[in-house]
């Protein structure tokens, strides 16, 4: 069976050739309503986009490359969640790849991206980012690093609040009553994690003048938040909050408190940051922050659709920072604390 082509669209269509590339490419020099005869037409025929020869003719592949140190876990399925509807609805595909936290295996991914993509969205952790990412990136590319640290020119970076977060969620733990407020940190060379150990620490320092920082040291994975639990646990005093720099460090924490016999919050408060979707569904239910994660996926992608915009009408790439605010979600997990007796 003969293959379908763009003059078959045409001829089925009733416009000409011209009109059904700008129509398919999304052009907006194309009327509305023979637009929706093209697609139609297109649909009809069940027509696909010979995508070597359109990416001859546009010099565009019409695909983003998406590059994330892990794909597993509720945040990067979240985030990739927001980026795929706005790639979605551009009628643009994605190439995606993971480096499992592992600097070489980011810049062999990043290499693999050249040539295959129009732009990158990267996210990059790593505290020491610009020395990291620098030698492999492609200058010509249009990028956007997500969470990263800022520093490299012409490079757009958006990111969350995560030091006011973590300095919001140390507030509430602190009004709530609690004193002895443990944190348990991320990676320590991970730039989020170093930003909600700032805030922790920070607040701390404002608001209990004198009191100790009792940081345990975490990876972000649920086994981490259950080993730091059992760690607590186990110290001479137990504290009275746990602020974990995850939701899902927090969770493990939970569990090892719940296999303890402890009750959350009537004996130790527990609370979070990312607001996975899970966090609402544990018992009790989890305080964290918030940061609407999906829509970061979308900010992000919609900025780099710009800058490929940009790029094509002959505009000089941007560079910016661009931090998206966090929300503080009460639940049951952080409880109140009674005032002491008085004297």
């Amino acid at each position: 069976m003969p293959s379908v082509t763009i003059k078959d669209v045409a001829r089925v269509a009733q416009v000409s050739v011209a009109t059904v590339s700008r129509a398919l490419n999304g052009h907006g020099n194309v009327a509305e309503d023979v637009r929706n005869r093209v697609f139609a037409a297109a649909q009809e025929l069940r027509y696909t986009p010979h995508a070597a020869a359109r990416s001859l003719s546009s010099r565009r592949t019409q695909t983003l490359g998406v590059v994330l140190p892990d794909l597993h876990g509720e945040f990067f399925s979240e985030l990739m969640r927001g980026i795929d509807q706005v790639a979605r609805a551009k009628r643009l595909h994605l190439l995606v790849s993971s480096y499992h936290g592992n600097p070489d295996e980011q810049g062999a991914a990043l290499r693999a991206m050249r040539g295959r993509v129009d732009g990158l969205l990267v996210l990059s952790p790593f505290a020491e980012m610009p020395t990291l990412l620098g030698e492999h990136l492609d200058p010509s590319l249009p990028t956007v690093l997500i969470n990263s640290q800022s520093g490299l020119d012409g490079t757009a970076v958006l990111r969350m609040d995560n030091h006011g977060g973590a300095v919001a969620m140390v507030e509430h733990l602190v009004a709530c009553g609690h004193r002895n407020i443990a944190f348990i940190a991320g990676p320590a060379d991970n730039f989020d994690a170093h930003e909600r150990l700032r805030g922790y620490r920070d607040a701390l320092a404002r608001l209990l003048p004198g009191t100790p920082e009792w940081v345990v040291q975490g990876d972000f994975h649920e086994a981490s938040g259950h080993r730091a639990g059992r760690a607590l646990l186990d110290a001479p005093k137990r504290p009275d909050a746990v602020f974990a720099a995850n939701d899902m460090m927090a969770l493990g924490c939970l569990f090892a408190f719940a296999q303890a016999g402890l009750r959350v919050p009537a004996d130790i408060a527990v609370a979070g940051f990312d607001d996975i979707p899970l966090a609402r569904y544990v018992h009790p239910a989890l305080t964290t922050i918030r940061v609407n994660i999906a829509e970061l996926g979308a900010r992000a992608a919609r900025l780099l659709i710009a800058q490929i915009a940009g790029e094509a009408a002959g505009e000089p790439p941007t560079s910016h920072g661009d931090v998206l605010a966090t929300d503080l979600i009460v639940r049951e997990s952080s409880g109140s604390r009674p005032p002491p007796p008085s004297p």
